[in-house]
């Protein structure tokens, strides 16, 4: 028979599928319109913290201070812009000061002005690199605001930012309460009030006015203006911007995310929280009662990570607050925490649902196997060891789809000669030979797409543990071997120079995945050859093989290069584990003797029953044989 060889078109096909395939994984670049509208953002940025010339300090009651406003010309200004608002500029309590309240979790501090938090920490966690005693800081530095927007009675707007707060701060058993006050007169006023329990990441917040009503447009609800422009915490910002999203739920109870990208925009209705998320961390506002509608904004700030150092997303969101009988009472939550399953869950408020665990039986799996069992492993080993022996758990446990599948790919190797044989005697009826090729199927009862079936089983637990690793918690800043944190790239060499798509430094855990894949298709690939049957007229497949024995693992090394190691690490261990388990069912479990003698003595038996698509598939066939006969 001639030989097949691997067409041009063929290897351009597979080419331009790993470009397509690149190119999607690739940052988008900017223009240089955008790069210089994006530079004068930064410098403005800077300019405004340069600007502020009284950080944040802890006292536990703001104490009354002399009035910065009593310039008698600027009051009278402010009080015909703003009405009856301009009395809380003449308050003791109308200057920059700040009131601190905080738990063992979190440490948040909140300015007169605005009313707002301006520094939230997380007390247990640290940025960048473990033992560098910077805490994650989620506000900071002016990069987070509120700001709720009103309409008085003659159309004038007031924006609650640039007003100054009265705070009050009191006890109610372990809670502090936290009372901020935008008087309007003696006994008009618009109030946050924010309630910090013990050993917890949510906050109790309200909003609520009094005496507004004669102020006021009551007719239109107020707006309430959160924004958030996210810091970046781990030591791959391209990597954390890749896993920091907006993500909201509506309607009751179903969930969704604004997506990547530049300047993504959304307006959801019933909407009951608005999740600011970062990669580990996330910020978010739920209410008791949804907001009617919001309005959803996200831009990428990462787009070169050798200058987009920062920041990695910029948040907002607006929301309707309605008045009701004239005044404001919404009874809402802060969550300033981390991005963790169990975490999360504990609240029961469908928060766990921004993890990315995946949609569907993805989901599933990790949620009630792969959750509960690394939880387990890992409070008796440490991070690395716990990976490996899930690797392993998780692999016996397929093993038998694993056996299943290089069964199949035995028994058509023992049918190779025999399907030769009815290939070199029909080559000029193709719909000859494939009629008799199903019967030889059927005959010596070998199920051809046996062997794809176990191969499809394993594709949802290859997902579910894609989306698992880059959402556990549990493997940042935690260290194995020579990596120095599991849930970020192990750089063991740092390149004086960037390579596109790679990066600048060399990750050892992708070479030895790598490594280990080719082994494995090597493997697989030449039982795969000597068990396909060259069809006529088709690609040979045994090349098309051949060819992806080098393109994956390639594929493996630059994708997974800036991935997360520990992701890395489990595809190295799985690889060894499954080349293994292939060596000692191929040497001590399958003997190809036995596999033959058994299909001649199937052969022998009434042919087995076809199933539905292999009975319709032949029913096709035979009908269009018989067409042919009869034009002829």
């Amino acid at each position: 028979m001639e030989e097949k060889k691997l067409d041009v078109k063929s290897i351009l096909g597979f080419v331009l599928i790993f470009a397509v395939f690149m190119w999607m994984m690739m940052p988008k670049q900017l223009t240089k319109e955008e790069q210089a509208a994006k530079a004068k953002k930064e410098q403005e940025a800077k300019a405004a913290e340069t600007a502020k010339k009284t950080p944040p300090t802890k006292v536990i009651a703001a104490m009354p201070t002399d009035s910065t406003a009593g310039d008698s010309a600027q009051l009278a200004k402010l009080r015909g812009t703003l009405g009856d608002f301009a009395y809380s500029a003449t308050l003791p309590s109308a200057k920059e000061n700040f009131t601190t309240i905080e738990n063992k979790l979190v440490s948040l501090t909140i300015a007169n002005k605005g009313g707002y938090i301006v520094d939230a920490k997380l007390k247990g966690y640290e940025k960048i690199k473990k033992g560098s005693g910077n805490l994650v800081e989620l506000i900071k530095d002016n990069n987070a605001g509120l700001n709720i927007k009103m309409q008085t009675q003659d159309n004038r707007v007031i924006d609650t930012k640039n007003m100054y707060f009265e705070p009050v701060v009191t006890k109610s058993g372990e809670n502090q309460i936290l009372t901020m006050r935008l008087k309007a007169g003696a006994d008009a006023f618009l109030e946050y009030q924010y309630v910090l329990k013990p050993n917890d990441y949510m906050l109790d917040f309200s909003v609520r006015s009094q005496g507004l009503n004669k102020v006021l447009n009551t007719t239109k609800p107020a707006d309430l203006e959160w924004s958030l422009k996210s810091y970046r915490n781990e030591k791959s910002a391209t990597y954390e911007s890749r896993y920091a999203d907006l993500r909201y739920e509506y309607e009751g109870d179903k969930n969704d995310y604004l997506g990547q990208g530049k300047d993504k925009t959304e307006t959801v209705e019933k909407v009951s929280y608005i999740a600011f998320k970062q990669h580990f961390f996330t910020s978010i506002l739920l209410t008791d009662k949804p907001f009617a509608k919001a309005e959803l904004y996200s831009d990428n700030l990462v787009h070169d990570e050798k200058v987009d150092s920062v920041f990695t997303k910029q948040f907002r969101a607006t929301v309707p607050l309605a008045f009701e009988n004239g005044e404001l009472n919404h009874k809402m939550n802060w969550y300033y925490g981390p991005t963790d399953y169990k975490t999360l869950k504990h609240y029961d408020r469908n928060i766990e649902k921004i993890v990315p665990l995946g949609w569907g039986i993805f989901g599933w799996i990790n949620r009630y196997l792969f959750i509960p069992a690394y939880d387990v492993l890992s409070l008796i080993m440490s991070q690395g060891l716990a990976i490996i022996f899930f690797t392993i758990l998780i692999k016996l446990l397929m093993s038998p789809v694993t056996y299943k599948s290089f069964l199949s790919q035995a028994k058509m190797k023992v049918l190779r000669p025999e399907i030769a044989e009815l290939n070199e005697k029909f080559k000029k009826d193709p719909m000859k030979k494939q009629q008799e090729t199903m019967k030889l199927y059927n005959k010596a009862g070998v199920n051809p797409m046996a062997g794809c079936i176990p191969a499809l089983l394993q594709m949802p637990v290859f997902y579910a543990l894609f989306q698992f690793f880059p959402s556990a918690l549990s493997l940042r800043q935690e260290g194995f071997l020579w990596a120095t944190d599991l849930s970020s790239f192990d750089s063991v060499y740092k390149l004086p120079f960037f390579i596109p798509l790679y990066g600048n430094h060399i990750s050892l855990f992708p070479i030895l995945a790598s490594i280990a894949i080719f082994f494995y298709m090597k493997m697989t690939t030449g039982d795969q050859q000597a068990s396909a049957p060259q069809q006529e007229g088709m690609p040979d497949m045994g090349k098309i093989m051949k060819v992806m024995i080098y393109i994956s693992p390639l594929m493996m090394l630059i994708f997974f290069n800036n991935y997360a190691s520990g992701l890395s690490l489990y595809y190295f261990i799985s690889n060894l584990i499954t080349i293994g388990i292939m060596l000692v069912i191929k040497n001590y479990i399958v003997d190809n003797d036995k596999i033959h003698a058994q299909i001649q003595q199937n052969k022998l038996k009434e042919p087995k029953k076809q199933g539905g698509f292999q009975r319709k598939l032949q029913e096709m066939m035979e009908q269009a044989e018989a067409e042919k006969a009869k034009k002829k």
